[in-house]
């Protein structure tokens, strides 16, 4: 099978295409054949190494991390073998391949007909841009504001605070294109956070500050969004793009105001049990088609440089999947 992985540090095109054997699954493990899978931030910013931010550091060689589509094909030790045959979502390691091992007990189900774009969401990106919205909590009425909001969760967390009864949804982004794409998917208001005046601009559409900030960005964008809160504000970190970890000025917070940091993983370990609900909770809501995903890019297993490179040109806006039952051999790196 072909698998993608990095044994330097770099660019794009440290990602190398490699024919292995398949894994086989440990103890609650499952294999999947994987039908899609979609690329992450995060990940380009492992790639480039310790010099991304303290907070990006992983091991040599790399193994991307991705949201996997796919059909249980072997289980491991202590797992349903029912499970063989059914198409499922899951977060892995080593997730760029044909065939991809995941830990049994965070599989999502993913309902009939629904398509990969939309099936890849269901394990992590959905789960995450919902549980940052409970975690502030959002209240009925109240305004919001979404960093990157043209992002693949971005994008799902506008939908999803729209449903969940917030009143003016801000989201925030960094073009003309994103703007409107973020318009589309639901915002009330569209703001470029390159712009130096962004705060104003949030200012003018919510004089009375904004009761909820979701921010993966972090850095100075973080700093002016505490600014922006309304006496009872709630700001929900989740991540740090620029690799800024900023140190919380508590005089800020004195105005009340609070700020929640969020992670999937501590999620699942403090509360295995809501996490699952909510997982299946996104799932009826994809089937429903009260929720949706846009792609922006569908490219083959081997042109996983390409995926990364439109990440970090920020020229994608949704979704960028990866196929690994297409096959282009000259796109092949090694």
């Amino acid at each position: 099978m072909r698998r993608v992985r990095y044994y330097e540090y770099g660019g794009p095109e440290v990602l190398t295409v490699e024919d292995v054997d398949q894994p086989a699954p440990q103890a609650g493990q499952v294999l999947l054949r994987a039908e899609a899978i979609g690329v992450n931030f995060v990940d380009t910013r492992f790639r480039r190494g310790p010099g991304s931010g303290s907070i990006f550091q992983r091991p040599l060689p790399g193994r991307p991390t991705g949201d996997v589509v796919g059909t249980v094909t072997r289980v491991g030790p202590g797992v349903d073998p029912q499970l063989v045959g059914r198409r499922v979502a899951a977060l892995a390691e080593d997730a760029y391949a044909d065939f991809v091992v995941a830990e049994a007990q965070w599989l999502a189900a993913v309902p009939d007909h629904l398509d990969s774009g939309d099936a890849s969401m269901l394990a992590m990106s959905a789960p995450v841009a919902l549980r940052i919205l409970r975690a502030a909590p959002l209240n009925s009425g109240d305004t919001v504001l979404i960093h990157a909001a043209a992002g693949g969760i971005g994008h799902l967390a506008v939908q999803l605070a729209k449903l969940l009864g917030a009143g003016t949804v801000i989201g925030t982004a960094r073009s003309s294109r994103k703007l409107d794409f973020v318009r589309t998917v639901g915002a009330d208001v569209a703001i470029d956070y390159a712009q130096p005046d962004w705060p104003d601009q949030v200012r003018a559409a919510a004089p009375d500050g904004v009761d909820v900030v979701l921010d993966a960005v972090g850095g100075p964008v973080l700093q002016s969004s505490l600014d922006l809160l309304a006496p009872f504000g709630r700001a929900v970190v989740y991540g740090a793009a620029t690799g800024e970890l900023e140190q919380i000025p508590v005089a800020k917070l004195f105005a009340l105001r609070s700020v929640t940091g969020f992670n999937l993983t501590a999620w699942r370990h403090a509360n295995p049990d809501q996490a699952r609900h909510e997982m299946d909770e996104i799932a009826d809501l994809f089937a429903a088609g009260q929720l949706r995903t846009t792609v922006h890019a569908s490219l083959p297993l081997t042109q996983a440089a390409t995926a990364h490179e439109l990440i970090e040109t920020r020229s994608h806006t949704g979704r960028i999947l990866l196929l690994p039952m297409v096959s282009t051999p000259e796109n092949t790196r090694s």
